[in-house]
C-alpha cells in the first residue's frame, strides 16, 4: 500500500498564474497539484494535495497527518514568517516536513527571511519553483523508507 502525503498549501497559492508571475511562475495550483499526483504516483506515495487561506484549517490539517499521512510537503506562504501555531501543530504531530517556496525567500525582503516552519522541518527547498514540490516528494519518500 502506498504512503499517504499530505502536500499542504496556504494563503494566496490559489492565485498562481494569475499572482505576480514574474515571481511565482505561470503555473496554477491545480496544475501543481496534478504534477504532484502524478510524481507521487511515479514514486510510490499517495498524494493528497490541498490549498487554503485559513491558518486554523492548515493547523488542523497538520494534525491530522499525524495519525492520516507518512509526511507532509507544506508551502505555508506568508504564514511561514508569522504561524507559531504551525511551527506547533508540525512538532506535535511527529511527521517528517518539506517547507517548500516557489520563490527563494531569501533573495526577497528582509521580512520574509524568517521562517517559524524551518526549524521543525526535516528540510527546506525554495527557489526552484514547481519543481520543488516534486523534489520535496522524493526527498520525503526516502525519509518515509528510513523510518522518518
Amino acid at each position: 500500500m502506498a504512503a499517504t502525503v499530505f502536500v499542504l498549501n496556504g494563503p494566496n497559492l490559489n492565485m498562481l498564474g494569475l499572482r505576480e508571475p514574474s515571481i511565482y511562475g505561470g503555473k496554477s495550483l491545480k496544475e501543481i497539484g496534478e504534477d504532484c499526483v502524478a510524481a507521487g504516483g511515479a514514486l510510490g506515495l499517495s498524494v493528497d494535495f490541498r490549498q487554503t487561506n485559513h491558518e486554523g484549517v492548515l493547523v488542523d490539517w497538520i494534525q491530522e497527518a499525524a495519525s492520516g499521512a507518512e509526511g507532509i510537503v507544506m508551502n505555508p506562504g506568508a504564514y511561514t514568517h508569522t504561524s507559531v501555531a504551525i511551527h506547533d501543530a508540525i512538532r506535535a504531530a511527529g511527521r517528517p516536513v518539506i517547507e517548500v517556496h516557489l520563490s527563494n525567500i531569501f533573495a526577497r525582503e528582509a521580512f520574509r527571511h524568517h521562517s517559524y516552519v524551518s526549524p521543525v522541518a526535516a528540510g527546506v527547498i525554495c527557489g526552484l519553483g514547481p519543481k520543488g514540490y516534486i523534489l520535496a516528494l522524493d526527498a520525503l519518500k526516502h525519509m518515509i523508507a528510513k523510518g522518518g
